[in-house]
């Protein structure tokens, strides 16, 4: 996951691990032009962790995604502000022809670095063909993708199996879209496979001019982009891990941008530093306390709705999120399509009930135990969870784990101890599509992400449907009943999406993000 969550995404987990290379990087950049500039606008932003790759195919995390929005371009984007949406970015138009087919036409001019020539409709097909022909992970966000056509060199028609209505705000808009020169990647990898972090040539405002690892990553202008002016000469990320790190180096005037902590959000906005305007920004996480349901201790649906109404939500929000967070009704968060009005457990739960549910159950001197990531929220969260379950007599032991193993330990291919797995706190980073933030619950996913082990031939069947349809009320009231499924199998306790507040310094820049909080650096401006 990100900082919560040990800089471990679902992507990856324990792909984040190895950090190799460093100095300057790709894009026939040659090492005299790789300066600090001496005048110039500077916009200094502080991410939540390091670069691990630059391979949109094959990326691991949201400060990737960040940086390669910058060097690279896509045919759309997303649209800045408060609402989910998207913008013609590379592509001069597009337009869904029929359910499977979307036609685009390229911007003319658009020139890779190295020279590698002019961005072409031959560069879209390599770039999104090669996601399934090198197997990436990541193809699931283009669902049921078939192949580019090619009609002329800006022309295109992306061809779809069946229809996918998550690619206008996933397989398009997210890091899976940037298109790269087939010529430059070929030459660089001799297949078109992973170049990790060496990208072979930029096509965007920036490129990537310097990166020192743990210590910054420099963006340049790129002297070849014909696109709009970007506001800065330079962005200068600097990766810290830790949130209250950021915040100190904000305070010292080291950064312009940084995300917060929760626990910091209330005293930022009653007394904000000087010249800073503080935002808070609704998040795309959700996190739940999760139930094996194959565990022997769990097999009968009334443990596990007895847990289920035994968790008191807001109490763990006030514990671990210093109440700062709203709470969830599902794995849609709030402005989503497919988003819950109300979970079918209320937030409080109801002790009295709990017991009842154990009564029916016929269990006695219940023992559980619970599995978490050592980060004090996590922890916290997992204490709570202790507390409130020895009201009605279970007895829960806390298993802290470091991240390398917490996040095998649901995983089949890792051996056997998901059988042992019992409580799960966990949380994973969505993204604006409900489709990218259901999927891990499907059959297929058994084992892999679903530690629940969570089987619904319904909640396939839903899935399958959802991808097919365009109209967001229609297609939102089947996600809707896929949450409910999960939460009626009694195997999940749905707890928050979070929140992504974030503060910059307005003497220095005018700050551009997404709807949850992600900055577009690329559309900052100096003030």
């Amino acid at each position: 996951m990100k900082h919560i969550m040990g800089n471990v995404s679902r992507r990856s987990f324990l792909k984040t691990g190895a950090v190799l290379g460093g100095g300057v990087l790709g894009g026939g950049m040659p090492l005299s032009q790789v300066i600090w500039a001496a005048e110039g606008k500077v916009l200094r932003a502080c991410s939540d962790g390091d670069i691990t790759k630059l391979d949109p195919a094959f990326y691991n995390r949201q400060v990737e995604v960040d940086v390669m929005s910058c060097i690279y371009s896509k045919l759309t984007r997303y649209k800045p502000g408060t609402d989910w949406g998207w913008e013609l970015d590379a592509a001069e138009s597009i337009e869904q022809v029929d359910p499977t087919h979307i036609r685009f036409r390229l911007k003319k001019g658009i020139k890779f670095t190295g020279g590698h020539g002019e961005m072409t409709a031959t560069d879209v097909k390599f770039s999104f063909e090669r996601i399934f022909k090198h197997k990436s992970f990541l193809a699931p966000q283009w669902g049921s993708f078939d192949r580019v056509d090619l009609e002329d060199d800006y022309t295109g028609v992306i061809v779809f199996k069946t229809p996918f209505a998550p690619v206008w705000l996933l397989s398009l808009t997210d890091a899976t879209g940037h298109v790269l020169s087939e010529d430059a990647v070929m030459k660089a990898t001799k297949d078109g496979g992973d170049f990790g972090l060496k990208p072979p040539a930029f096509s965007g405002p920036y490129v990537l001019a310097d990166w020192k690892p743990n210590q910054y990553i420099l963006l340049t202008r790129n002297p070849e982009w014909s696109g709009p002016k970007p506001g800065f000469d330079e962005i200068r990320v600097v990766p810290i891990d830790d949130l209250k790190a950021r915040e100190r180096a904000y305070l010292a005037g080291d950064v312009d941008f940084t995300s917060i902590s929760l626990d910091s959000l209330a005293g930022f906005k009653s007394n904000p530093p000087a010249d800073t305007k503080v935002e808070e920004w609704p998040s795309l996480w959700y996190y739940w306390i999760g139930m094996n349901m194959d565990h022997p201790k769990l097999k009968d649906i009334n443990v596990r709705k007895a847990i289920q109404w035994a968790i008191n939500v807001p109490q763990i929000l006030d514990a671990a999120f210093a109440g700062q967070v709203n709470v969830a009704t599902g794995t849609c968060a709030p402005g989503l399509v497919g988003h819950r009005a109300k979970a079918l457990v209320p937030p409080e739960g109801d002790l009295a009930k709990a017991k009842e549910f154990l009564a029916k159950a016929g269990v006695n001197n219940l023992t559980l135990t619970i599995d978490c990531t050592s980060d004090s929220l996590n922890s916290t969260i997992a204490q709570v969870v202790q507390a409130q379950l020895s009201q009605v007599g279970i007895s829960v032991e806390v298993n802290v784990r470091d991240n390398s193993t917490f996040w095998t330990l649901g995983m089949e291919s890792e051996g056997e101890r998901w059988k042992d797995l019992q409580l799960i706190v966990n949380g994973f980073i969505g993204l604006p599509d409900p489709n990218y933030n259901t999927n891990p619950f499907l059959q297929n996913q058994v084992g892999i992400w679903n530690w629940e082990r969570f089987r619904s031939a319904r909640y396939d069947e839903l899935a399958a449907k959802a991808n097919t349809i365009d109209d967001p009320d229609a297609r939102g009231k089947l996600y809707q009943e896929m949450q409910d499924l999960m939460e009626d199998s009694g195997a999940y306790r749905f707890l928050t999406n979070g929140a992504n507040p974030v503060m910059y310094r307005t003497t220095k820049t005018l700050a551009s993000t997404r709807p949850d909080g992600s900055p577009l650096f690329y559309d900052f401006q100096p003030v």
